[in-house]
């Protein structure tokens, strides 16, 4: 049979691709822009029918219909990193989360630790060899891939089709419906002067030739904003987005002195605009792969001069970083920040950066605080951390003593607050 009467075969309407599911079900979605949203506003709208379906994913862009605290016996939410879509949920109890490394992901899912019993995903177009790309997300949906019983693809033109290992092969999905709307656009975060001169101090410590890795927010996308004038930097990466292509268009990311996977840039998944959703269609300078190739800390550390941008809510005088929870109540998830701050630490002349505004609230806290709040999910360890930035400068701890680290971080507080810290590191005997 020719793969495009498979194709036909296995072309199904979303009634026939819900028919594949059984209660008790955990499916798994891919990051962000992957999920399939024609698959996912179907499950929504009949939800009733199903009991205890659980749906894991690790970024939710889209709130559907089964985001709902009324419906969870039927269709629950499980994430593993809270968005906007998933973080109110998340709040109330109503969305379960499993806590994880974003690198170790595949590997729970390989050891059935996460169940993957049945895979919903976007996916290019099949090209002439009978491939589908799931180039929006690769992370751990690859690793889920072989484990599932069953395997949906949402097939959109407007999905590119991407190198790499994010790849399948028709003779592998089960069902497959079509749809054609375009992708989920996800803009680039807002800047203001906070923001720019925390990228500043960082710019200005970003050598010629660094391999980059930048999370997603204000300050990580300052930064690339005041990269243009650099050469000949390098891409590893989690997550590829306007701002590296901005990078691309004016000539500073060049990958050509990359010493691991030279010419080439990484990344894991896709979060942008139709600009950048194109740009990475067919490009022979970009490789998507899963997460435990991107982020393995040992892996992304053969990149010599790795830069780790990444950006946390409240850093203790120790530099224990709570990232991912304001006290007890979730507010995202660790991600890859711990993944890439060890993979900078090992890097041959790496760099790891952990960004903050000095304040919250409009000043009236300060972020730079004696302990973390009770409660907090610590991020990134003590032992981990290297170089804080905030917008009053920067403050490097690795090798550095605890009253050293307290002398650094007060350092770059804001200065309302930094008579308030230096009482305060005095009465924990850190000063």
């Amino acid at each position: 049979m020719s793969h495009q009467d498979l194709y036909r075969k296995k072309l199904a309407t979303c009634e026939d691709a819900l028919g594949l599911l059984r209660d008790g079900d955990f499916i798994i979605i891919p990051t962000g822009v992957g999920e399939p949203p024609t698959l996912l506003t179907a499950l929504s709208d009949a939800r009733r029918r199903f009991h205890d379906i659980k749906l894991g994913q690790i970024l939710a862009v889209r709130k559907y219909g089964y985001f709902d605290p009324e419906t969870v016996e039927h269709v629950r939410h499980v994430s593993f990193f809270y968005g906007a879509a998933s973080r109110a949920g998340g709040q109330a109890g109503w969305v379960d989360f499993i806590p994880s490394y974003f690198s170790e992901m595949p590997g729970l899912i390989e050891r059935k630790l996460i169940p993957a019993d049945v895979v919903l995903s976007m996916a290019s177009p099949m090209d002439q060899h009978g491939y589908f790309s799931l180039s929006l997300g690769a992370d751990y949906t690859m690793a889920a891939l072989k484990q599932a019983r069953a395997i949906v693809l949402e097939v959109n033109p407007n999905v590119p089709f991407a190198n790499g290992n994010c790849q399948i092969h028709i003779s592998q999905v089960t069902a497959l419906i079509e749809s054609n709307e375009p992708v989920t656009e996800v803009g680039l975060p807002k800047i203001g002067p906070v923001q720019e001169a925390i990228g500043k101090y960082v710019a200005d410590m970003i050598d010629d030739g660094s391999t980059l890795q930048i999370g997603y927010g204000g300050i990580p996308d300052a930064v690339v904003m005041q990269l243009s004038a650099k050469h000949d930097l390098g891409v590893h990466t989690e997550m590829i987005g306007d701002g590296i292509l901005s990078l691309v268009e004016c000539g500073a990311v060049t990958n050509r002195r990359k010493n691991y996977l030279p010419g080439k840039m990484v990344a894991t998944f896709a979060l942008g605009s139709q600009k950048l959703y194109r740009f990475m269609d067919r490009n022979p300078g970009l490789e998507m792969h899963p997460v435990d190739f991107t982020n393995d800390p040992y892996l992304a550390g053969q990149n010599d001069k790795l830069v780790a941008i990444n950006a946390t809510l409240q850093i203790d005088l120790l530099g224990q970083c709570g990232s991912e929870s304001l006290g007890p109540t979730p507010y995202s998830g660790t991600g890859g920040q711990s993944d890439f701050v060890r993979a900078a630490n090992r890097s041959k002349g790496g760099k790891a950066f952990i960004v903050l505004p000095s304040t919250a609230k409009g000043d009236s806290i300060s972020r730079i605080v004696p302990t973390l709040a009770p409660g907090t999910h610590m991020s990134t360890s003590k032992n981990d951390i290297n170089y804080v930035v905030s917008e009053f400068g920067v403050a490097r701890l690795r090798g550095k003593s605890a009253k050293q680290r307290a002398q650094e971080l007060i350092a770059v507080a804001h200065p309302d607050f930094r008579a308030e810290l230096r009482q305060a590191a005095k009465a924990i005997n850190l000063l």
